[in-house]
């Protein structure tokens, strides 16, 4: 079988990574076998192709937090040969290996089967990215937001999640306003559906006010730091802010003024560990309601070679849209 296998350098404490074809009783230890077919990349792959951000424990290591694929072999009665099932989550590709091989085996607990209406293919346009996104709208819709209620901002719209999130909530009837601090993004993320463009640097700094204007009825966002703490200032009174990411900084310098003057709620969204029965809504959701025509357009088709090259890439904020593995390529 063919894996993108990263090796590290005990002495020098480098990295490298290439294509390698290795026996399949490497794999590590799992009920179920599956024979992908498609992975994608994400931010944690592009760390772990490369320095590892302190995800990878050892090496060697195969890559790729998420994967879709073919049951070949099962242990557990939940899944037979043959079956279509999603892998997202749960560590692999960090700690245990990933889908940037022909073949991943993992515990049957992390698989959730491949919803009616995808393929493993469109899967993995949505992949972990979309997944997320996925989320962050339910719980925004379970903390009351509705299309009527105003605007919904979607920070870092162009990057992954935003990507997805923007095409979700403009599907479902929200009104969009999608920011970026790459200004020819625009005709892309009004395609996807955002109704306008905010400009990163009008609301990526922090300012002396804990209140501002009522803007935002709802926000998606995947940037954090400076420009979380100034959007927790323009939330509208009982409004939600479903936070994904840390793309501008992990740091959050506000008060708490917003939440107890305009009850805003600050929502965490993980997807890592979620439960069995929110990633089976959230896969069912996704199903139905990501327009797929839209999501096709965010699609960069690539192959396990190309995996080093991208993963350098996606560290620089270098990557739109959603990166696609065909890993048999």
């Amino acid at each position: 079988m063919r894996a993108l296998i990263v090796e590290k350098n005990e002495d020098t404490g480098k990295t490298s990574a290439e294509v390698q074809e290795i026996d399949e009783a490497r794999l590590p230890d799992g009920e179920v076998t599956v024979a992908v077919e498609y992975s994608t990349l994400n931010y944690k792959d592009g760390l772990c192709i490369g320095p590892g951000g302190g995800l990878v424990r050892t090496y060697p290591h195969v890559p790729g937090i998420d994967f879709a694929g073919t049951v070949e072999t099962s242990d557990d009665p939940r899944y037979a040969p043959g079956d279509k099932v999603v892998l997202t989550g749960w560590r692999v590709g960090e700690v245990h290996w990933g889908g940037y091989a022909e073949k991943a085996r993992v515990k049957a607990d992390w698989l959730v089967p491949l919803p009616e209406g995808l393929t493993t293919r469109s899967a993995m346009a949505v992949g972990t990215a979309g997944f997320t996104a996925m989320l962050a709208v339910m719980a925004l819709e379970d903390h009351g937001l509705t299309p009527d209620r105003g605007e919904v901002l979607v920070t870092g719209a162009a990057g992954g999640v935003g990507s997805v999130a923007t095409a979700i909530l403009g599907n479902l009837g929200y009104r969009v306003a999608g920011v970026t601090g790459r200004p020819e993004q625009e005709a892309y993320l009004k395609s996807l559906g955002a109704a306008r463009i905010v400009a990163r640097e009008e609301i990526n700094e922090t300012v002396k006010r804990p209140l501002e204007a009522e803007t935002w009825a709802g926000c998606v966002d995947a940037v954090g730091g400076a420009m979380l703490a100034r959007v927790l200032g323009q939330m509208a009174y009982g409004g939600s802010i479903a936070a994904v990411g840390l793309a501008g900084g992990a740091g959050l310098p506000a008060t708490v003024i917003p939440f107890l003057l305009r009850g805003v709620n600050l929502l965490g969204i993980d997807s890592v560990m979620q439960p069995y029965d929110n990633r089976v809504r959230a896969w069912g959701r996704i199903a139905r309601d990501l327009p797929m025509e839209k999501l096709e357009a965010m699609i960069h088709p690539a192959g396990l070679a190309d995996l080093p090259e991208l993963g350098a890439a996606i560290l620089k904020g270098g990557v739109r849209g959603r990166v696609v593995v065909d890993v048999t390529a």
